[in-house]
């Protein structure tokens, strides 16, 4: 509660929770599967989520363990409480799954995003981009008469703030890693 005791969830616009108070709301979370490294797991995982309606917001998957053939594929999907428990319980049950870990709930973790930005521009909206990309730390990874590559690390809100700023400098085109996620601490 803040100091208007306005509830979590209610409408930024309302002093009142216009919710039902029975109904679950959907929450974002970030599940960390540790899988055989082999053909067909991916496609068996998210298989998984399309063959039951599961949208995914973001998707990453590497080798993480090069001898014993590893690999972490990190899922950020949305659902109710209960629906993120049944998509836990049911990855798990794939046979090459070795562990699935709820980072939203687990605890502390660090996500991290790449992102990729082309801004086109000339004069005033050229310089004003170069601007804004520095106080976001971002690199300049490519340059030319009339563009910019940007480089920019960070959480997926930065990287969308980022975005949302430079869309009236010319934002022609992006391209996003997906989230990589770990928890914190020992």
């Amino acid at each position: 509660m803040n100091a208007l005791n306005i509830q979590k969830g209610a409408s930024s616009h309302s002093a009142y929770d216009l919710r039902d108070p029975n109904a679950q709301v959907e929450e974002s979370h970030t599940l960390a599967v540790l899988v055989e490294n082999e053909p067909g797991v991916l496609a068996r995982v998210i298989g998984l989520f399309s063959g039951r309606g599961y949208n995914i917001d973001s998707l990453t998957v590497a080798e993480v363990d090069h001898s014993g053939h590893r690999s972490r594929i990190t899922i950020v999907t949305r659902g109710t409480p209960a629906v993120i428990e049944q998509i836990k319980a049911q990855v798990g049950r794939i046979v090459p799954v070795h562990e699935v870990h709820d980072l939203t709930v687990e605890g502390p973790a660090v996500e991290r995003e790449l992102g990729l930005f082309k801004v086109t521009g000339q004069g005033d909206k050229r310089v004003e981009a170069l601007r804004i990309a520095e106080i976001f730390r971002a690199n300049v990874v490519d340059s030319t008469l009339e563009s910019f590559v940007f480089e920019m690390t960070g959480t997926p809100a930065k990287l969308d703030a980022f975005a949302e700023l430079m869309q009236p400098l010319g934002l022609v085109d992006l391209a996003r890693t997906g989230v990589a996620a770990l928890s914190r601490g020992a």
